[in-house]
C-alpha cells in the first residue's frame, strides 16, 4: 500500500511548474504573461493553440529577463516550443491582436518551466534495492510523459475542430445567402 501511495504522490509531486490558461484576446490588445525561472539551463515549454476568432491567428513575442526576443512570429495558429532558459530571471510571453480591429480571438496556453534536477523520490520498501525503486520511478515518469502527449494531442484535435466548426459554419450562411439571392433573382425573372 505504501509503494502505490509513493507512486500517487511521485506522479503528482514532480519539478515542473505549469501554467495553463485560456484568455479572451481583445481587438487591439496586446496581452504578456509572465514566468520566473529560477535555475539557468531550466527547459522552458510554450505551446498556443487559437480556439476562435478571425483567421484563427495571433502575433506572438517571448523576451527573456533582459528583453531580448528569444521567438516571436506573426499571424501563427498555434506554437508547440521548448528552449533553455539561459539566464535566471522573469520570462515574458506576449500575444499580439493589434491586426484585428473588430475580432475576439480565444487563445488557450501553457507555460512549463522544468528544473534540470533530480526526479522525485519514492519512498523506498524495506526489502527492494534502489535498482527496483529506479525502474519504478522510469516507468511513473514515463506514464507522466505519455499522459503529457495525450493532453497536447487532445488539446491539438480540439484546435482542429474548432476551426473545421468555423470553416462548415462560414460556408453554411454563404450556401443559404447564395440561395436567398438566386431566389430573388429567379422570383425577379418572371
Amino acid at each position: 500500500m505504501t509503494l502505490f501511495l509513493g507512486a500517487f504522490l511521485a506522479c503528482t509531486i514532480s519539478l515542473v511548474s505549469s501554467t495553463a490558461l485560456t484568455y479572451k484576446l481583445t481587438p487591439s490588445e496586446q496581452a504578456c504573461f509572465f514566468s520566473d525561472v529560477k535555475q539557468q539551463g531550466a527547459k522552458i515549454a510554450f505551446y498556443f493553440a487559437v480556439q476562435s476568432g478571425g483567421s484563427f491567428d495571433v502575433d506572438y513575442s517571448v523576451r527573456g529577463p533582459r528583453d531580448n526576443i528569444i521567438m516571436e512570429n506573426s499571424k501563427e495558429r498555434q506554437l508547440d516550443a521548448v528552449f533553455t532558459a539561459k539566464e535566471i530571471g522573469e520570462y515574458k510571453f506576449c500575444f499580439n491582436n493589434e491586426m484585428s480591429t473588430y475580432t475576439d480571438k480565444m487563445v488557450d496556453f501553457e507555460i512549463a518551466v522544468e528544473g534540470e534536477g533530480p526526479s522525485a523520490l519514492l519512498p523506498s520498501k524495506q526489502g527492494t534495492s534502489p535498482e527496483q525503486t529506479s525502474a519504478l520511478e522510469e516507468s511513473i515518469m514515463q506514464v507522466s510523459r505519455d499522459l503529457s502527449t495525450i493532453n497536447r494531442n487532445q488539446k491539438y484535435f480540439r484546435t482542429r475542430e474548432n476551426r473545421n466548426f468555423s470553416t462548415v459554419k462560414s460556408t453554411e450562411s454563404r450556401i443559404f445567402n447564395f440561395s436567398v439571392m438566386e431566389s430573388g433573382l429567379m422570383g425577379a425573372r418572371k
